[in-house]
């Protein structure tokens, strides 16, 4: 097996290559991936079977087991995002200011590929052809290092990618994968400051922070994501409802899912009989505080730690609200930066909560579950920054760059 020292090495040689491979070889050799992975679906299932067969003893919840599983729809659907990426402008070399300086000299700020990307991801394979293209066709050499929990499923896909992307003319060592799950192969790459420039970690609190911790590499943090809707006391009750119920049970195990809803207490008891009924339907339990309980006792009661839980499953933390004031100081208190949204139709309180409540994508009477590259059209998206650095919220193929300046000069010098 090759160490993860040798992978990284090789990686830094192909990046030189690829950072000034043509558009059309990184396109043709995208396209040649996804038509592998449809050619690979037997495989592919196979290897995903094992992994769902190891992650049921195990005790996974379904949700979890949800996020794990390939079929032929979900491949179908990593391979047309590969062509959708093979189908997007290049951003390599595009121009995004150019302007004259004082001494004549002619400047531009260009897009630049950032070299050597690793990612270290838990669970859902999907997030292995979707970085790995839009690294690529972004001109970074890719390392991949995902989870045990989808250990065979990664593999396959990533042998799959390797050989049809090395055949169609990508350089070899582009694309690398990780095939130990020791966390000593985790330490191992980041400590590779130099053949590394920038680790993206998705997964969960305590992935993040051991990466974090532990990372001699510039990280990008994809962050839990505690999201929160608050149905103002103008919402009105067939969009709360819809936009709660999708929020939360439209896809709960992943990381842009609603885990909070918050309820203005002067429209909760018109509000939360709706919302009880929708939710029930769609199989969430909820876990409320005792003001909503008062209406629903049906509902289980809420405890402090369920505020600041990210269940990634169908259950939802519910709270009674005096107002926009409470909401406001409640999503501040415990949400996690991601997705944050309003229902109101109060236009001024609309527009108050864009302001105050920071996270990487707040909404104002829309689901927090659109919080992804295709809903922003901005095509597959690599997974979504919760830093407050940029690039915030989810990364395309511009996020997955960066810029470099080009100065053209007719002799000018420093006086």
């Amino acid at each position: 097996m090759t160490t993860v020292t040798e992978k990284a090495r090789a990686a830094r040689e192909a990046a030189h290559e690829l950072s000034v491979l043509p558009a059309g070889v990184k396109n043709a050799a995208l396209i040649a991936m996804a038509a592998a992975l449809e050619a690979g679906l037997a495989d592919i299932e196979a290897a995903n079977a094992i992994d769902l067969d190891a992650g049921r003893q195990k005790g996974l919840t379904t949700a979890m087991l949800d996020r794990l599983m390939l079929n032929g729809d979900r491949v179908r659907l990593m391979a047309s995002n590969l062509r959708d990426i093979a189908a997007m402008a290049d951003p390599v070399g595009e121009v995004i200011k150019s302007w004259t300086a004082p001494n004549g000299m002619k400047l531009s700020r260009v897009r630049s590929p950032i070299g050597v990307i690793a990612i270290v991801y838990e669970a859902r394979p999907n997030v292995t052809t979707e970085t790995a293209g839009l690294s690529l066709k972004a001109g970074n050499c890719i390392i991949l290092r995902g989870g045990s929990e989808a250990i065979n499923s990664n593999s396959i896909l990533a042998r799959l990618m390797t050989e049809a992307g090395t055949a169609a003319g990508l350089p070899a060592g582009a694309v690398q994968f990780i095939e130990t799950t020791a966390h000593e192969a985790v330490s191992e790459l980041l400590g590779l400051a130099g053949l590394i420039d920038l680790v993206i970690a998705r997964g969960s609190h305590r992935l993040i922070k051991a990466v974090t911790e532990q990372s001699r590499i510039p990280v990008m943090k994809h962050y839990r994501g505690l999201c929160h809707v608050y149905v103002e006391s103008s919402a009105g009750r067939q969009m709360a409802v819809g936009i709660v119920v999708n929020a939360k049970a439209n896809r709960p195990s992943t990381c842009n899912s609603a885990e909070t809803v918050l309820v203005d207490e002067a429209c909760a008891a018109e509000m939360l009989p709706a919302l009880a009924e929708a939710l029930a339907a769609a199989g969430v339990t909820v876990r409320a505080d005792e003001a909503a309980r008062a209406i629903i006792p049906g509902w289980e009661a809420a405890t402090e730690e369920d505020w600041d839980t990210e269940y990634l499953d169908l259950i939802l933390s519910l709270k009674v609200v005096s107002g926009f004031d409470e909401a406001i100081a409640h999503i501040r208190r415990y949400h996690s930066g991601l997705a944050d949204a309003i229902v109101t139709g109060d236009e001024e309180k609309g527009e108050r909560f864009l302001k105050l409540v920071d996270s990487a994508a707040t909404y104002w009477n829309a689901s927090t579950r659109l919080t992804d590259g295709l809903p922003f059209g901005i095509g597959p998206a690599s997974g979504i920054n919760t830093d407050r650095v940029y690039p915030r919220g989810p990364m395309g193929i511009e996020e997955m760059t960066g810029s470099r300046y080009v100065i053209r000069g007719s002799g000018q010098v420093r006086e």
